[in-house]
């Protein structure tokens, strides 16, 4: 298989090495490998593999400034706290928008 970098509408019918730039807009099907920079919505189906969340440490999340605050932030996103092995979600969008555990618990207010 060829390698190269795409740029606007890819249709391939036997898979390709490289890289997209841009949006993708429509279903995806066969294996990622490597890192999917951006935001990806609608379903992930994910039988032989694994999700990876964004990670921060409890001094990151609590960090105004950090770029898990002032980065794709938005209500939803969804951090592994790494020094307390929980899930924080964003209540809003904005890098002062308060995380919550994922069970409602322990909010903390970026500052």
């Amino acid at each position: 298989m060829a390698s190269t970098t795409f740029s606007g509408p890819v249709t391939s019918t036997n898979g390709f090495i490289g890289a997209v730039t841009g949006n993708v807009t429509g279903n995806v099907t066969g294996n990622v490998t490597g890192n999917v920079a951006g935001t990806v919505t609608g379903n992930v189906v994910a039988t032989a593999g694994y999700i990876q969340l964004r990670t921060a440490t409890t001094a990151q999340i609590a960090d105004i400034t950090n770029a898990v605050n002032t980065t794709g932030k938005v209500a939803g996103t969804i951090v592994f706290n790494t020094t307390l092995g929980t899930l924080k979600i964003a209540t809003g969008a904005t890098a002062a928008s308060t995380w919550v555990n994922a069970d409602g618990t322990t909010a903390v207010t970026p500052a």
